[in-house]
């Protein structure tokens, strides 16, 4: 029963508005919005009305990405600047002494209890491989990779 209705569906999904692009998919891909599904179907005419109407419709195509794609950074923009509202930026250096969360998934010998402590620590940072992430100087108890990502 479904099957004969997933068309219609699809259809009606690429017909919608994005909050983002301000734009239906429809309009994103093609360059216009289609009425009904024989909009989509192709029109056979002359080859040369095909060529000056296929160098117009490339450009509006293009404009329309460029127009989608400053659109969507914008956006971006504006949800990481509402999300990073209020984080100050800490970098650690070489050598400092930093505490290490035990998460479940990572540790699971360390953590088998939700009663056991979450943190351990005092481990030294012996090497930083970007702003945000350190190798640590981890006793060999510890399994797995010694890489981690400092947060505060």
């Amino acid at each position: 029963m479904w099957e004969n209705l997933l068309p219609h569906i699809e259809f009606a999904y690429n017909r919608v508005v994005n909050s983002i692009t301000s734009h239906t998919p429809f309009e994103v891909v093609y360059g216009f919005n289609p009425l009904a599904p024989l909009n989509l179907l192709p029109i056979h005419v002359l080859d040369v009305v095909l060529c000056r109407d296929g160098f117009e419709k490339e450009s509006l195509i293009k404009n329309l990405h460029r127009h989608i794609k400053r659109q969507i950074e914008r956006k971006v923009g504006k949800y990481a600047q509402h999300a990073n509202k209020g984080h100050k930026a800490l970098m650690f250096e070489l050598e400092e002494w930093v505490w290490l969360h035990l998460r479940h998934d990572r540790f699971p010998t360390k953590r088998k209890s939700k009663l056991l402590p979450c943190g351990d620590g005092h481990f030294q940072i012996i090497e930083r491989i970007n702003d945000n992430a350190s190798e640590l100087d981890l006793p060999d108890t510890y399994l797995g990779s010694h890489s981690f990502m400092l947060v505060i």
